[in-house]
């Protein structure tokens, strides 16, 4: 990490948010998650994006955390595409976008997330965004079940 490998850093971060072989420190992890975002480390962008939206070792920003989930669902992370999508679908940071919600769902769905194929088939069914599609919709609930999505 002290070497600059954004790899590090991110997995120190990790270790300083969780107290794991070190004293909890979530300022340190901040440093740490911002070190390796700043080098384009995609989970870390999305790791900081949380911290900025929670408020958690920064003082809150939704913007700022948005602008991080953006930059991270760029770059193909699933769990920001996700995110990214409800930001769209809720107005949150951004401005209320049904299609553009619709296809961070997708993007996120067509690499598995389960969370995301449940909010696609939800849109599906209600023709949210997209044409309504019943089928589409049972078709991705299913996926999203058999990967053991509660909702």
């Amino acid at each position: 990490a002290e070497q600059g490998d954004a790899d590090a850093q991110f997995n120190l971060a990790l270790c300083y948010e969780e107290g794991r072989g070190v004293e909890k420190n979530i300022e340190g992890a901040v440093e740490q998650y911002r070190k390796a975002a700043e080098q384009g480390y995609a989970k870390a962008q999305y790791s900081l994006a949380f911290c900025y939206y929670n408020g958690r070792g920064v003082e809150r920003n939704i913007e700022r955390a948005v602008e991080l989930i953006q930059k991270s669902a760029e770059q193909g992370d699933a769990d920001a595409q996700y995110s990214l999508g409800v930001c769209y679908e809720e107005g949150t940071g951004v401005e209320k976008n049904i299609e553009r919600a619709v296809e961070q769902y997708r993007k996120a769905a067509e690499q598995g997330y389960a969370k995301a194929q449940y909010s696609l088939a939800f849109c599906y069914y209600n023709g949210r965004g997209v044409e309504r599609n019943i089928e589409r919709a049972v078709e991705l609930i299913q996926k999203s079940a058999e990967q053991g999505d509660a909702d």
